[in-house]
């Protein structure tokens, strides 16, 4: 319901001053039918469970590879790349929370997303444009100290179109470096493989040359998710990355973080061409 939590979000006589047929159009741009009707499809599903549901309706396929480098125990921090802004983490979390059950993942997303409810169990909720309440920063935390998966975007944003026209993650926030070490949780590198269309990365590049500080490239992304139908992805596991590595790797965060986003880039299918994978 996206004229309830904007006008929410706003708040007050504010929010009631937005004009409906704004509210219409960011309805439609967002296909929030056709998203209403993904939950109504997949409902009472939740998870891991309503995660495969997403991924049937939509008729994509998700190659997991490299699964075998996720050792049977530990607790670990899955840092990927975010190339599609929807489907790769839903991907993530049909595949994690499989295999470590929902109760044994927590996925880092923008707060916004608390409005799916058949993942919110799963997510921590990060405020983006705002101040993080000292609640949300404790239930990071607490989930970092327990024995559940960590799963994270260090970028934040989906992936840009650079200047060379390569499609890649922009800046890696290092929070996560200090979390791991904080926390002895080792890194498994993810490699999501996949691209957004050029509408969306052309929009991307406008607006920066505008100036615009404003996202307005991210309300394209239910599109995005929408024209993903019939395709396939694959996601690629690297092999965890100790945390005691990162105290004695003499660089800064900042420095570190740069070298395992280009650990996840330089993981392929095809460094694992003779391993045996399934389609999910």
């Amino acid at each position: 319901d996206l004229t309830g939590i904007i006008r929410s979000r706003v708040g007050g006589f504010r929010g009631k001053l937005i004009p409906g047929f704004v509210l219409n159009a960011l309805e439609r741009l967002i296909h929030q039918d056709e998203l209403n009707e993904v939950l109504e499809k997949t409902y009472p599903k939740e998870g891991a469970e309503f995660a495969a549901g997403v991924y049937d309706y939509f008729n994509v396929t998700l190659k997991p590879v490299g699964m075998e480098n996720i050792p049977s125990g530990g607790r670990f921090i899955f840092a990927s790349n975010h190339p599609l802004g929807g489907l790769d983490g839903i991907g993530l979390i049909a595949l994690l929370g499989k295999k470590y059950g929902d109760e044994g993942i927590r996925f880092l997303v923008n707060d916004m997303l608390m409005n799916v409810e058949p993942l919110r169990p799963e997510f921590l909720p990060v405020n983006k444009y705002g101040s993080q309440g000292r609640g949300a920063a404790r239930a990071i935390n607490d989930a970092y100290a327990s024995d559940r998966q960590i799963i994270i975007f260090p970028a934040g944003l989906c992936s840009r179109l650079g200047d060379n026209g390569e499609v890649r993650d922009l800046k890696w926030n290092k929070s996560f470096i200090a979390k791991a070490v904080e926390y002895k949780r080792d890194i498994i590198p993810v490699h999501f493989i996949g691209e957004n269309s050029q509408r969306f990365y052309k929009t991307a590049r406008r607006r920066k040359k505008l100036g615009l500080r404003i996202n307005i490239e991210q309300a394209l992304l239910p599109s995005e998710l929408c024209n993903a139908r019939g395709k396939d992805f694959t996601v690629v596991f690297g092999k965890p990355i100790p945390w005691q590595s990162l105290i004695f790797a003499g660089k800064p965060q900042a420095a570190i973080a740069e070298d395992i986003k280009n650990t996840v880039y330089s993981l392929s299918d095809t460094n694992f061409s003779n391993v045996p994978v399934s389609l999910y």
